[in-house]
């Protein structure tokens, strides 16, 4: 039996239908009232629990050989420091310890933001040191002491491998992710204000298989970068147009100048009901260094993400058909339009 914490996420369901194609059994931790619609129709068992709930995790990890924690807290704009520590830190503790007790294996989901920024010019590698202290936003120091409380635990005898992926883009993004929102965003015909900047993104579906790479040949204690391919902005925007066959300007916009705006944007975002894409953590993500080395995971696990134009081909595809199985001829044909474009917004 394998346990996933995180399973209705855009990596954990890719994850779960991948164990699912390869004949395992699967156990899906949910939270109470979250919604599963990203496992429907899977051939899983799914209970209900909490990663903050030592007993939970302890019931729900009997006759677990392997887990796989996904559960976590993303947030680029203030106000949630609290949950994304209880969550990122405590609750990987907590899985740690109960992934030990049952004596089972842990592939432990962290970040490339668990990694210090460097300047521009060095490449970032598993060498590099966790993100504890300094500049870091609390995103990536709470996924930073998430990695460090794991590796407390793998100290007491926990056999676990740590994974840290990239910007992941790709189909079966069924909650709208921030790096699959920008993807729809640019792929709706209007002027378009982007950063002059750069990220590294990698395929869901390609974390997925390194995930489960990494539970077959990691070494335990080990941490693997599962990065992709680092672009422009500007070279995104571009190619997600010309794949979604549409064409509208960009202004494109100086680091510092960014910086300045988006001090206000969450209160823009605020009004208008909409998950923030514009803060000033996500530009300076894109500001600074992404140059991620994967080395280590195609050497040791025979990591091989796949070119980023196929990932964002598959994605408008994706999430095309995903909007007509939803409302098939419903919707108008404004809405129809904006599909065809790979465009419209958040179904429903």
């Amino acid at each position: 039996m394998i346990l996933v914490t995180g399973a209705t996420g855009h990596i954990g369901n890719v994850l779960v239908r991948e164990l699912v194609a390869r004949g395992e059994e699967v156990r899906a931790l949910v939270l109470p009232g979250e919604s599963c619609d990203s496992l429907k129709g899977l051939p899983i068992e799914m209970v209900v629990g909490n990663i903050l709930d030592p007993e939970t995790l302890d019931r729900w990890m009997r006759g677990v050989k392997l887990v796989y924690h996904l559960a976590g807290v993303i947030s680029i704009v203030p106000g949630k420091e609290e949950l994304m520590y209880r969550v990122n830190v405590e609750g990987a503790r907590n899985v740690a310890r109960a992934a030990l007790k049952a004596k089972a294996r842990m592939v432990h989901t962290a970040s490339v933001h668990a990694l210090r920024r460097e300047p521009h010019g060095v490449t970032m590698d598993e060498r590099t040191p966790l993100a504890l202290e300094g500049d870091a936003g609390a995103y990536d120091r709470t996924k930073a002491e998430g990695v460090q409380a794991v590796l407390e635990v793998v100290r007491e005898g926990l056999d676990a491998v740590i994974v840290c992926p990239s910007g992941v883009i790709g189909p079966h993004d069924y909650f709208h992710s921030e790096m699959g929102e920008l993807l729809r965003t640019f792929a709706t015909p209007k002027i378009h204000f982007i950063i002059n900047g750069a990220y590294d993104f990698v395929d869901v579906r390609d974390v997925a298989q390194g995930m489960i790479l990494a539970a077959e040949k990691g070494r335990t204690g080990e941490i693997y970068i599962l990065s992709g391919e680092q672009v422009t902005l500007r070279w995104l925007l571009k190619k997600t147009q010309q794949i979604a066959g549409v064409r509208s300007p960009a202004v494109v916009l100086p680091h510092n100048l960014a910086l300045f705006f988006s001090r206000y944007t969450h209160h823009f975002y605020r009004l208008l009901h909409k998950t923030p894409q514009f803060t000033t953590y996500s530009v300076q993500t894109v500001a600074g260094n992404s140059r991620f080395c994967r080395a280590k995971a195609e050497k040791e696990l025979g990591y091989r993400p796949r070119p980023l134009e196929e990932s964002i081909r598959d994605y408008l595809a994706w999430r095309k058909e995903y909007y007509h199985q939803c409302y098939g001829k419903k919707g108008g044909r404004a809405r129809s339009r904006a599909w065809k474009a790979g465009g419209a917004g958040n179904p429903g």
